[in-house]
């Protein structure tokens, strides 16, 4: 038997709940891991509210990334290695003592980092690789907005766009936010509660514009994004924390600027698509971490039964990078 965390019902941090179930058995393809610390994430707690279940199949254990040992393997595996550490982007189930991954999802655990520190890569870097340097095309040089730049995600974008060559811009939401952001890499950061940030990136980019903007946002957000963009510029959408609906838009920046408005979600992918996201992390963005150039900037870490602290400091987005669940195994 296994320590996990479910939910009772849908609603807020006081549904969460620790129980037991039994230890996983890993089926083809795929690996057991036993966790020592699991990241939580903002669609962790979309999941919790009911608005974003697992997909089919999947375990209604919440968590999207864990790192840990490999305690056994299912049929046709052989790498990685019984007792090798890993982390792991995972389609649910991180959230307990034991969880199955896709062997094709497991990635060394860098030596740099340590297993705990690691369970703070796969499911911010999988996303941005993948929507800034895959979807986005961010090239050398060019100009980069992100918003939340003190979130996981932000700051993750700002390291490897930073990493990759570019002029990075973030908004955050206080003078200590912003201030964390430059320590990551950020050439400038916008204080969006005090400042218009529209007004402070046309200020910046001038008359060139952004190249790529990487937003969290949605809601009124769109337009503003579109009015700061380059010739050719690249909109990359992944979340939507003011609102997934725009009303009045208008297309035109769209059409003149010959604008790409684009966007993904990771998680209903295909385990194919994952794991070529997976190969290419290992070669191009682990030889970083190894170096030090970037790392998973970890805030605050919880023990396993206290996951409702853990939802409510997400929820109150005071923290400033990652927060992890860490099961003592």
């Amino acid at each position: 038997m296994m320590r996990q965390i479910y939910f009772e019902g849908h609603g807020g941090p006081g549904v969460i709940r620790m129980g037991e179930a039994p230890v996983p058995t890993p089926g083809p393809g795929q690996v057991l891991i036993e966790v020592a610390a699991a990241g939580v994430n903002r669609p962790d707690c979309l999941q919790r509210a009911g608005v974003y279940p697992p997909p089919a199949g999947e375990s209604d254990i919440p968590g999207l990334e864990i790192a840990g040992r490999v305690a056994a393997h299912g049929k046709g595996v052989s790498t990685p290695a019984k007792g090798d550490d890993v982390c792991a982007l995972v389609g649910s189930g991180g959230y307990a003592e034991y969880a199955l991954a896709h062997a094709s999802l497991c990635l060394p655990a860098p030596k740099a980092l340590g297993v705990v520190a690691s369970a703070g890569l796969p499911e911010n870097y999988f996303t941005v690789f993948d929507n800034v340097l895959s979807r986005g095309k961010l090239a050398p040089g060019e100009t980069f907005l992100v918003h939340g730049g003190s979130s996981g995600i932000g700051s993750t974008a700002i390291q490897l766009a930073k990493q990759h060559g570019a002029r990075v811009i973030t908004t955050a939401g206080s003078a200590a936010k912003c201030a964390f952001c430059k320590t990551l890499g950020a050439d400038f950061a916008i204080d969006y509660k005090t400042q218009d940030f529209v007004d402070e990136v046309r200020k910046i980019a001038g008359k060139h514009g952004v190249d790529v903007v990487l937003d969290i946002v949605g809601g009124t957000y769109l337009q503003c994004n579109l009015s700061v963009m380059a010739m050719e510029g690249r909109l990359v959408q992944i979340g939507f924390l003011q609102s997934a609906t725009v009303e009045n838009f208008d297309v035109r920046p769209i059409m003149l600027r010959r604008l790409t408005l684009t966007g993904s979600t990771l998680r209903a992918r295909t385990v194919q698509q994952k794991a070529e996201i997976a190969t290419a992390l290992r070669e191009k963005i682990w030889p970083l971490i190894e170096k030090g150039l970037v790392k998973p900037v970890i805030f605050a870490t919880f023990p396993l039964e206290q996951a409702r602290q853990a939802h409510e400091m997400m929820e109150s987005s005071s923290h400033l990078g990652k927060i992890l669940l860490v099961t003592g195994r």
